[in-house]
């Protein structure tokens, strides 16, 4: 029996259009109808969360991938970056001239370049940008142009005296293995093409979700998820139900237990039909 469902926000809980479609709110409430905790696991922050989903009545938030676990009542879980690994991602952006953005509990700050690149609107269009496009002469021309020239000295920035549980860079997929290297300390999740989330290594929104989870006393086979990229295919995987969007990533198809049609067309409905949970 399944007693708690998390959704990915991009490309699965929202539309093209940046809303939530009227078959997913039903949906939701007639779960939750049934005692069934329902929430999101994004790579969000809380805020971003809180202004495209407040009005749908959500009952668990895994945010920042999996750092950041909490309800509208309480804090479940809270894993920043220890100061010297933070100290290192903040090095290597600057070394590498990269724009990065950094999450606290209650705002970003950063680059105003990565400012504008997790917009709704751009994270939306980013799905359409091809795994090759050219980040590196993007940056390079972007920052040629003042408004987006590059912020000087991360790590003087006042907002790291806050913990950081996530660090969002411009990077290419290309460079896995670079920041692999580099950055040994840390984990990499990727939701689109152009751009890395940077936590605390080990930590995932599987792991956001097996600390909610173990909280209430739910088996991870009693969980069900929704995702859509490559940062979905860990929870998708380890929960009992992993349920890929029509418009999912092939990779990401391949880790579910199920596909639905995509986010535009009653996705989530109709996989919750399915299962027989609505």
């Amino acid at each position: 029996m399944i007693k708690a469902i998390f959704f990915d926000i991009d490309g699965t809980l929202l539309a093209d259009n940046g809303k939530v479609l009227s078959s997913t709110k039903e949906a939701i409430k007639k779960a939750q109808a049934k005692n069934i905790y329902v929430g999101v696991a994004t790579g969000r922050d809380p805020v971003k969360v809180k202004e495209l989903l407040d009005d749908v009545g959500l009952d668990m938030f895994v945010t920042y991938n999996g750092q950041l676990v909490y309800t509208p009542r309480q804090t479940i879980f809270a894993q920043s970056f220890k100061p010297a690994v933070l100290e290192e991602v903040t090095q290597f952006a600057d070394a590498h001239n990269r724009s990065i953005n950094f999450g606290t509990r209650n705002e970003v700050a950063g680059s105003r370049l990565m400012r504008i690149g997790q917009s709704a609107v751009v994270q939306r269009l980013a799905r359409f940008i091809p795994r090759r496009f050219p980040v590196k002469t993007m940056q390079n021309v972007m920052q040629a142009v003042s408004f987006y020239k590059k912020d000087d000295h991360y790590e003087k920035m006042s907002i790291l005296n806050q913990p950081i549980y996530q660090c969002m860079m411009l990077s290419p997929e290309s460079e896995t293995e670079l920041l692999q290297k580099e950055l040994p300390n840390c984990g990499f999740h990727r939701s689109n093409s152009f751009s890395v989330d940077i936590v605390p290594k080990g930590g995932s929104k599987l792991k956001g979700i097996e600390v909610f989870l173990q909280h209430k006393g739910i088996a991870v086979s009693e969980a069900m998820a929704f995702g859509d990229h490559y940062n979905d295919i860990s929870m998708l995987k380890g929960v009992g139900i992993g349920v890929a969007m029509g418009n999912a990533k092939r990779i990401t198809k391949e880790a579910a237990s199920y596909v639905t049609d995509t986010n535009n067309h009653n996705g989530i409905a109709q996989a919750l039909r399915y299962y027989h949970i609505i």
